[in-house]
């Protein structure tokens, strides 16, 4: 009996990803094939003439009554487990439940890591593939605190802020998702390969609603966004913008009933449009993890704080975030050479060594300003980018 039920049940899945790889068939008909099916299973059963009459196109219908689509799926599923993927369809239990609430959820979720994550509490962190070192620095240390506090972080892995966003939750140890617009085993931008390593091997998890091998086609990154507002309990914008990406995933979470947060940016940068945009209509103005955490349904807070607690976790004891505000009471814990360097640098804006050490001519010696750097960079405050510019650290 059990063994019958198994069977049954495999059968399902399959059925389910036969749909999906179905030509002509899009989350939304496939729904609606199955609820007139009333099992998925029967799939497999029907004739040309009972597929046609669940109002499926014909090219798709016949694909299904030859085999074809079946031969399809149990491939899939065979190179899926090769790879040591996995997969989840719209009616198993472990399914998401936040994403199954949307419009169109996708009918099977592709996975590489941890599947048990994708219900958990999380917040989307999602921006420009070209931040300020002020945005890279706020994307990974809001992630990085709100990770610490067991929130999943959630983005697509593009360069840039969503790049920030999973680097900072791993920092702190905690889980992170990346939802994909290619295949599980089509690493894009291919310089993250180390991170989506990492994003596996630290408890978190890849998925993608696009079958083993799909490319990067720009039309996928779109579609893929409602996946990434549909799982989380809110979307954190932070840069973007007028015509960014972003502003779908943000409309998306708007549609989805999904809080929405922005962290201010300066007026005069380009990327500063979306969230400063965003706030002007209602989001959720965010400078620290406070700002979120603060403002989480009760039920979810109260559910994270036992997990911190289950975990032997103290919050009280957790790494307050660096304050935005606090700049003049770090610079007056330091040296004098170092305090000097430190205030001629800025968290939104890179300074070149050259125009730094004109700026202290006359005050420092060459010698000193090198030594400062160095010591403000071991200490964490101060971060080099290419070129030998530098900002303050996050």
């Amino acid at each position: 009996m059990v063994q019958a039920t198994q069977a049954g049940s495999e059968t399902r899945r399959l059925a389910w990803m036969a749909l999906t790889l179905t030509p002509g068939m899009g989350p939304t008909r496939i729904a609606r094939a199955v609820q007139r099916l009333g099992q998925a299973e029967l799939l497999f059963e029907a004739s040309l003439t009972e597929l046609e009459s669940l109002n499926l196109p014909s090219k798709s219908a016949q694909f299904i009554a030859d085999g074809r689509a079946r031969t399809l799926a149990e491939d899939e599923v065979r190179r899926l487990i090769d790879t040591g993927g996995s997969f989840l369809t719209f009616d198993d239990p472990a399914y998401p439940e936040r994403l199954r609430e949307i419009f169109d959820p996708p009918a099977v979720l592709w996975i590489r890591g941890n599947p048990g994550i994708l219900g958990l509490p999380g917040i989307a962190v999602v921006g420009t593939r070209q931040p300020t070192p002020y945005g890279a620095g706020m994307a990974e240390r809001l992630s990085r605190d709100l990770a610490l506090r067991k929130l999943i972080i959630l983005s697509g892995m593009a360069r840039g802020v969503d790049t920030a966003a999973h680097k900072g939750a791993i920092d702190a140890r905690g889980a992170t998702v990346a939802v994909w617009g290619t295949g599980i085993d089509v690493i894009y931008p291919k310089e993250n390969k180390r991170l989506a390593e990492q994003i596996v091997e630290t408890g978190g998890a890849i998925v993608s609603e696009y079958p083993l091998g799909t490319f990067p086609a720009p039309q996928n990154f779109p579609i893929r966004n409602r996946i990434l507002s549909g799982m989380s309990v809110g979307v954190l914008v932070i840069e973007a913008g007028e015509h960014s990406g972003t502003r779908i995933t943000a409309r998306c979470a708007m549609e989805q009933n999904r809080d929405v947060y922005a962290v201010p940016g300066n007026v005069t940068n380009r990327n500063a449009w979306g969230p400063n945009t965003l706030i002007k209509q209602g989001a959720k103005l965010t400078a620290t993890w406070e700002d979120i955490w603060e403002d989480l349904p009760s039920h979810i807070r109260l559910a994270l704080e036992d997990a911190l607690h289950a975990t032997g976790a103290d919050e009280s004891k957790l790494p307050a975030s660096a304050s935005l505000f606090t700049d003049a009471e770090q610079g007056a814990k330091l040296p004098e050479h170092e305090r000097l360097v430190f205030e001629r640098l800025r968290h939104d804006e890179a300074l070149q060594l050259d125009e730094l050490m004109e700026g202290l001519e006359g005050t420092l010696a060459s010698p000193e300003i090198f030594t400062a750097l160095f010591e403000l960079e071991l200490a964490g405050r101060v971060r080099q980018l290419p070129g030998k510019h530098y900002v303050r650290a996050f």
